[in-house]
């Protein structure tokens, strides 16, 4: 898989909400602070995104995406002067998406999903992104167009399955969104390194080869840069250093595999690059925070809450 891939597999997002939400005329539905990331395109008619901080509503026209990373409240309305809602009350009241919108003649419909991110690190992921991303121009929002279309059909006319493949659409959504983000806004972030072909080149090696003797000089060659060059823009683009970034990556991969597979720590170590389970285990803590033994008994109770939920 491709670095972006690898990362959104090991943060494992799991769905909190997919499907659709309606505007009636001069309508505005609160939410609340949130967890978690949102991402949601217009369908049909028009409305207004207000997010808490944020000191410009954004106007959000058909087939406009955005995505909203764990942040503050925020407000979609079809008039600015309309008195917000809080989206508990219509949700309870079953009027907050489905039934309202099988007409289709709407002033405002929409449809995405919100995914909670239960990986290790999913702060490393979100926090490359602004407050709001706004996906407006035509030749984007021609790419996100087919699941746009494919999850309005199955919110408005729902078959066996519909759930499911709507979660899967509007997680594929999400994938385009940010793909589309990285492409039109170079910024600082690791998450904006996989838009410079060489810097995306080196992630690929690392996520490629994680117990591979990375070292600074081979990476700059294995991507045709000078050492000093690459460190330079690796630094300035991803906002930390390519060892750093390698052993961030070993360790999200070490806590996958505590918690999702029987090898000992010797074999982690070792398939992660480490010639020692001591040298493994410092490295671990560092990063993460606690022994790898511990990680390891820390993960069991919220597997088993994961269950019952």
């Amino acid at each position: 898989m491709d670095p972006l891939s690898d990362w959104l597999s090991l943060l494992k997002p799991r769905s909190y909400v997919t499907g659709g939400v309606a505007l009636a005329e001069n309508m505005a539905i609160q939410w609340p602070q949130h967890e978690g990331i949102k991402c949601y395109a217009v369908v049909s008619g028009q409305c207004w995104l207000t997010v808490s901080g944020i000191l410009e509503p954004l106007l959000l026209t058909p087939g406009d995406c955005y995505i909203l990373p764990p942040g503050p409240p925020f407000c979609l309305a079809t008039s600015l002067t309309a008195s917000p809602i809080d989206f508990r009350v219509l949700r309870d009241e079953g009027i907050l998406g489905r039934e309202v919108a099988k007409s289709g003649d709407e002033p405002c419909f929409m449809v995405g999903g919100h995914f909670v991110l239960t990986g290790n690190h999913a702060a490393l992921l979100l926090g490359s992104l602004p407050p709001v991303v706004h996906i407006q121009n035509e030749s984007d929002k021609a790419a996100i167009r087919w699941s746009l279309d494919r999850i309005s059909q199955e919110v408005r006319f729902p078959q066996p399955g519909s759930s499911l493949i709507t979660q899967q659409l509007a997680y594929t959504m999400l994938i385009q969104a940010l793909r589309l983000h990285l492409a039109g806004n170079p910024s600082a972030g690791w998450l904006f390194a996989l838009a410079d072909k060489q810097l995306s080149a080196a992630l690929t090696c690392i996520h490629d080869e994680p117990g591979f003797d990375w070292t600074l000089d081979k990476l700059a060659s294995r991507i045709g840069m000078s050492r000093s060059s690459f460190a330079l823009r690796f630094k300035e683009m991803a906002g930390t250093s390519p060892i750093e970034y390698l052993t961030r990556w070993r360790m999200l991969l070490a806590c996958d595999r505590l918690e999702n597979s029987n090898d000992s720590l010797t074999v982690i170590a070792t398939r992660l690059g480490y010639e020692s389970e001591s040298a493994f285990g410092k490295a671990f803590k560092r990063v993460i925070g606690c022994s790898p033994r511990q990680h390891g008994r820390r993960t069991l109770p919220n597997a088993s809450t994961a269950k019952a939920l």
